[in-house]
């Protein structure tokens, strides 16, 4: 397929720059994959759609404060510091992303807080924006990871124009966050509340887990028109034996299976057996799905509303059925949906 079939024309309107009141009262549009059939519900209605032994498939990553403002050692020019990945905890070594990069280079010296609470050195340039730094400090790793907490900022999508604020803390984190590691939300997730969990487990549906650490490169544009020429970021993910097991038996039930989110479907795409289970796995990814492809695992799937020529999109698009997912986005503008990180949900049935 072509990039330019993936193209739309999205209104900055249609943008959530803030999440619904409550997590579970966003809009739900019920697609189904046989029939190109669109409901509109809310969210928690997800809970008609499944029954006893049905499985969601959850990712457990936790977003991290990635974004940090500091000043540069002699100019004190403000700079904006993206964490992306810890290369090495004991030399506290981080892959990042520097703004404006121009102006920072391999030697200098990065400075954050009002009192210096941590200091940086660029140690390597990686990318046209991208560096290496290490911290200079001296303190235990929990009292570092505290002082990250302390100056980080929760690093909302910049198609958000807005700061973030306390708020955000909250609700830019699923409720089932438990390893940190993703410097976004796995977005999906982000409409289950307490209180849902609770009525769809009195139901009996069952929770399988999998990490899988969302890296930028979910936002990274596709620039070449044939597809198969589209090259993933790597991310790292992680599924528990006691989680495949959960997924295998409702498989071999032949009861619904559902990816909450384009993450889990991606680790769970990434872990598949050659008898077609989903096996445990701790790896990284670096797979890129997109019309035709042949799921293996999941049966339905719970998304966003995503970008004209994303990668996740394309995901959608390749399990929905391409036809019935272009239509849907139709209805979807035309019934102004919220699109995005903080926007409405789709379940693909």
């Amino acid at each position: 397929m072509k990039l330019s079939q993936f193209k739309f024309n999205l209104p900055e309107s249609l943008v959530a720059n803030n999440p619904s009141e409550h997590r579970d009262e966003a809009r739900l549009m019920v697609l189904h994959r046989d029939s190109g059939k669109i409901e509109h519900k809310i969210f928690k209605d997800v809970l008609d759609y499944f029954d006893d032994q049905d499985v969601m498939i959850l990712n457990n990553t936790k977003v991290f404060p990635a974004r940090l403002y500091g000043n540069k050692e002699k100019t004190g020019a403000t700079i904006e510091v993206f964490l992306l990945r810890e290369l090495n905890k004991e030399l506290r070594l981080w892959d990042v992303l520097v703004d404006p990069a121009r102006k920072i280079r391999v030697g200098n010296k990065l400075y954050f807080g009002d009192d210096d609470l941590l200091v940086a050195e660029v140690v390597d340039n990686t990318t046209s924006r991208g560096r290496t730094i290490r911290f200079l400090f001296d303190g235990t790793d929990e009292e570092f990871r505290k002082n990250i907490e302390i100056l980080g900022e929760t690093p909302l999508p910049k198609y958000i124009k807005r700061k973030a604020t306390a708020q955000d803390k909250e609700r830019y984190q699923t409720i089932f966050a438990k390893h940190e590691g993703a410097v976004a939300a796995p977005t999906a997730g982000l409409h289950f509340s307490r209180e849902l969990m609770k009525r769809l487990e009195l139901k009996g549906i069952n929770f399988a887990e999998v990490t899988l650490h969302v890296g930028l490169g979910t936002f990274r544009s596709v620039e070449v028109e044939d597809l198969t020429k589209h090259k993933m970021d790597s991310e790292q993910f992680i599924i528990e034996q006691k989680d495949a097991d959960i997924v295998n038996q409702a498989l071999e039930r032949k009861k619904r299976v559902c990816a909450v989110g384009t993450t889990s479907m991606r680790a769970i795409e990434s872990a598949v057996s050659s008898g077609r289970t989903l096996k445990a796995a701790n790896d990284w990814t670096s797979k890129f799905i997109f019309p035709p492809y042949e799921f293996s695992i999941a049966n339905s799937m719970i998304t966003n509303f995503h970008t004209p020529e994303s990668t996740l999109l394309m995901m959608v698009s390749a399990f929905g059925g391409y036809d019935y997912v272009r239509h849907a986005y139709e209805v979807a503008l035309k019934e102004k949906y919220r699109f995005y990180s903080y926007g409405d949900a789709m379940l693909i049935i």
